[in-house]
């Protein structure tokens, strides 16, 4: 979620209200381009092959977040200039490089755009990664996980001694009013219970995780209810991103077949 996904301000469409007419104000396709005042850095087969301090993001309607970092600040001796291309309504053609460090190998995983299109933001001289093809990227000495952190994301946890009540197929499997509520920008409210308050015997492991870049990695388990299994239908996150260590170790529920109800109401789901 961010400025150009979810219930942002340019979202398409729009899940807000403004005092203005954005549809009439603004493109149907949005780019915003600004400065990350972070150092990034990329690695790549044990080789830091990315580290800028110039780093700027660019928002899109639609689409994750994305840096773009000044060709300068990648090394160009790892860098193979390919015959692939592409074209954006938007931004113009891409040219695309291949990284390669001794045997590894990261095929067109670097583009930029050599002559952008008239109205889009400055990215001519800037480059930008496919970033599940390296091995790691940091903002400073952390971590980066998934995507690039939005700086108008957020997520925010408060506890609550509302009534929270999951079911599986009407049976109730968990009931709580010791629940942290988690509100994530674009997101429905989800309510993580704590393990005591929750039918552990009616779980069973999965092998299933998944990466927030704003929460962190998330396991999963199947709810069981007599012969019917509701697949992944409960996560939890261990060890979380300093934005939800409120809910370390509490589980959420979502699924087919999966009631939450929050003071005898159903939760959007």
């Amino acid at each position: 979620m961010s400025l150009t996904r979810g219930n942002g301000p340019l979202a398409k469409p729009a899940r807000g209200s403004l005092n203005f007419d954005l549809r009439a104000a603004a493109p149907a396709h949005v780019l915003y381009l600004h400065d990350v005042p972070q150092r990034i850095r990329g690695r790549f087969a044990g080789e830091t092959v990315v580290d800028t301090r110039r780093a700027v993001m660019l928002h899109e309607t639609g689409l994750p977040p994305q840096w773009y970092v000044p060709l300068e600040d990648v090394r160009k001796d790892v860098l193979e200039p390919t015959e692939h291309t592409t074209h954006c309504p938007f931004k113009g053609d891409a040219s695309y490089w291949t990284v390669r460090v001794g045997d590894r190998v990261a095929t067109n995983a670097v583009w930029s755009y050599p002559d952008p299109l008239p109205g889009c933001p400055p990215l001519s001289g800037l480059a930008a990664f496919y970033l599940d093809r390296f091995d790691a990227w940091f903002e400073e000495d952390e971590p980066v996980l998934g995507h690039p952190r939005d700086p108008f994301h957020r997520v925010d946890t408060r506890r609550t001694s509302r009534h929270v009540v999951v079911r599986a197929d009407g049976e109730t499997v968990a009931e709580s009013r010791r629940a942290v509520a988690l509100f994530e920008t674009g997101l429905p409210t989800r309510y993580y219970l704590p393990p005591a308050d929750v039918r552990l015997d009616r779980l069973d492991s999965s092998t299933t995780t998944t990466v927030c870049p704003y929460k962190g990695i998330a396991t999963y388990h199947d709810v069981r209810v007599g012969d019917a299994v509701h697949a992944d239908a409960v996560w939890s996150y261990h060890d979380p991103l300093p934005e939800a260590r409120a809910v370390d170790g509490y589980l959420s529920f979502l699924g087919q077949g999966i009631e939450v109800i929050v003071d005898g109401e159903a939760a959007t789901g």
